[in-house]
């Protein structure tokens, strides 16, 4: 297996890549807010985790896998790869895999419910990924009928008096 990456033609297109705030990222949040959830962007819940989007109120953890970097078994690479990286490629795809198993682990460990959702899932229909995520919050409040959790109980207003 080489030990160094080969610059080609083809990488070149890979090249600066964004990790957050991705296209799919974006459409996910904005149907999400249309429904109504309020979440927090690119929080680390523990070493190896970082999460894309987090729902605090309804202990939601939600991922959002590109096709191509996590491997998605329908829109992912489906051929093997070629060229003097190929080894380097299926590496590094691989403990991508390997990460994403291990970060699961660890929020979920931490009492979070976990939502991975596919890139090409969300650029179908971001509303259905939305309410995906938010479903998720309905199997967590057993005996909840659809739709949102409530809220958890608002603290009592302090007033000058006491």
């Amino acid at each position: 297996m080489p030990e160094s990456w080969v610059a080609t033609p083809a990488s070149r297109h890979l090249r600066g890549r964004r990790s957050r705030d991705t296209q799919p990222e974006i459409l996910l949040r904005q149907a999400l807010h249309r429904l109504g959830a309020r979440f927090r962007l690119q929080r680390r819940l523990a070493a190896g985790c970082s999460v894309d989007v987090l729902l605090p109120r309804h202990r939601i953890a939600v991922f959002i896998d590109g096709d191509f970097w996590h491997g998605c078994p329908e829109h992912g690479r489906l051929t093997g790869f070629n060229g003097p990286n190929a080894e380097l490629w299926e590496a590094k795809i691989r403990r991508t895999q390997e990460r994403d198993e291990r970060a699961t682990a660890v929020a979920a460990s931490a009492g979070w419910t976990v939502v991975r959702l596919w890139e090409c899932e969300v650029r179908a229909d971001p509303d259905a990924a939305a309410r995906r995520v938010l479903g998720a919050s309905c199997e967590n409040a057993s005996g909840r009928g659809p739709g949102l959790a409530p809220p958890a109980r608002a603290r009592p207003r302090l007033t000058g008096r006491h």
